[in-house]
């Protein structure tokens, strides 16, 4: 069976690397080195035979997960043409090592064989730099790349890993922006080298304090408040009553689903209401957001407890497709204009989801009736059935308010209520020639129209005038009034 033999080549002194691992070096004359950037790389190149570094990878791919990808491929594919090959990696190869772990999961399904060597693991020589027991202290190790969802909830102490550059600590820092600037921390620098350094440092100065390489660590003895503390207590209080509170045991994701659209709504209404010369108006937005979120948090923990999904995997979800849907930010896709990045993203979509065949498909039925014709409108617009300037629908108007009228004289509801829509439906294309959103003109339309009424009614109350007995020419002189004001 082909095989892949995996070692390590220690924190960075080449003295740390294992007599066992220089024997498999010296014996495989088929080698590949993660990165040569690392000061006991020699000991892999140096050796007879031939040896390939992944250092141009790292240059031509998008992510690091791309690139531990590409080198995975590339190892089973050698390893099944030469019988046998060595992966070197810096470190240990199952301490922080994603290519190892990817690399076994993809050698597996290929019908290839993977061993691995123990060996010495930065984690050794930080253990001596800090003169602490990570047993004892508790320590918990997190990759630097992934440090705001890994640390989420946890206060320290935490090792860092993979901060190999100051735009990743400066990544860390802002993942828990609210810690006090004069929080302690330790930045771990070469050790075991020459120019070992270890700086003791604070929150603020963390991504300042030296020029971070892929041989710097960071540790946080203690945080003031855990990574995304906030987040992290939501999602308790979520559990806490699904378990505790008889109301919240009984609730459905089809039950909440009403609540879930009003709470909506409410946001909408907030930010409506938001003046940006009065920060106060932020109060209720925030309450609002925290309403609509705690709906999401409801249907994700009914979920948890069914075993089917967890709210980790909702944020993940809709972090992968932000990221895949915007190539042009994470991407090598081209997108100077709103309107290029919005084709970008139906063209995404459209390869997402080949099920979709129609034209209307993923088009949501549910939601309110403005939008919804909308949408249709606008897919029907794409193949070319659409008027070509907003006098066709303009007309159209004039056309379906006649044929409502004559339906009104035949006394049947039903014909009445589907003149209605189809003058409804001409007004939103109108709409849309106009590059306007029909439900918000409407919803503004009827903002003014109930500010207009409720100073009818103050006028009304000044004057004593009883709205419920006064006739419509009295209410109407009112309006007048208030109209001209």
């Amino acid at each position: 069976m082909p095989r892949i033999v995996i070692v390590g080549i220690g924190p960075g002194d080449p003295g740390l690397v294992t007599t066992a691992t220089l024997d498999e070096i010296a014996r495989i004359p088929r080698r590949f080195l993660r990165t040569s950037r690392h000061p006991s790389a020699s000991l892999v190149l140096d050796a007879p035979g031939n040896a390939v570094t992944f250092d141009a990878k790292y240059e031509s791919a998008a992510t690091f997960d791309e690139v531990y990808d590409a080198i995975a491929d590339e190892l089973v594919r050698a390893a099944t043409t030469h019988d046998e090959v060595l992966y070197a990696v810096p470190g240990s190869p199952l301490v922080l090592e994603r290519s190892v772990h990817i690399l076994r999961e993809r050698a597996g399904a290929s019908g290839v064989d993977t061993h691995i060597l123990p060996a010495v693991s930065f984690l050794d020589a930080t253990w001596v730099a800090l003169s602490i027991d990570p047993v004892e202290a508790g320590v918990r190790l997190v990759d630097g790349h992934r440090f705001a969802s890994e640390a989420a909830g946890e206060r320290g102490p935490l090792l860092v890993a993979h901060t190999h550059a100051n735009w990743v600590l400066s990544d860390v820092k802002l993942a828990a922006e609210s810690e006090p600037a004069d929080t302690p921390v330790v930045l771990l620098h070469h050790l075991g080298l020459p120019d070992e350094r270890i700086a003791h440092t604070t929150w603020a100065d963390l991504d300042r304090a030296l020029e971070a390489d892929h041989l710097t660590s960071l540790y946080i003895p203690h945080l003031a408040a855990p990574v995304a503390g906030e987040l992290v207590r939501c999602h308790q209080l979520a559990r806490t009553l699904r378990e505790q509170c008889p109301w919240d045991r009984e609730q459905t994701h089809q039950s909440l689903a009403r609540y879930l659209i009003e709470e909506t709504y409410e946001v909408v209404d907030a930010l409506e209401a938001l003046d940006p010369d009065d920060p106060s108006t932020d109060d209720a937005l925030i309450e609002e957001l925290g309403d609509l979120l705690y709906q999401i948090e409801f249907h994700s923990t009914i979920a948890e407890q069914e075993g089917r999904f967890t709210i980790a995997d909702v944020a993940r979800k809709v972090h992968d497709k932000l990221v895949s849907r915007h190539p042009h930010v994470f991407g090598d896709a081209r997108a100077d204009t709103a309107a290029a990045v919005t084709d970008n993203w139906e063209a995404i979509k459209r390869a997402e989801k080949p099920e979709r065949v129609r034209v209307f498909d993923g088009v949501v039925r549910s939601g309110p009736s403005l939008l919804y014709a909308q949408q249709l409108q606008k897919k029907a617009a794409k193949l070319g059935f659409d008027w070509p300037d907003p006098t066709g629908p303009l007309d159209k108007i004039d056309e379906e308010a006649a044929e409502l009228r004559h339906a009104m004289t035949s006394g049947d509801p039903d014909t009445v209520a589907l003149e209605l829509g189809d003058l409804l439906f001409s007004v939103v294309n109108v709409a849309r020639h106009l590059s306007l959103d029909a439900e918000t003109a409407l919803r503004v339309a009827a903002g003014k129209f109930r500010t207009r009424f409720e100073r009818v009614e103050l006028l009304a109350a000044e004057r004593g005038i009883d709205m419920e007995k006064a006739g419509l020419e009295q209410l109407d002189a009112l309006w007048e009034e208030v109209k001209r004001d």
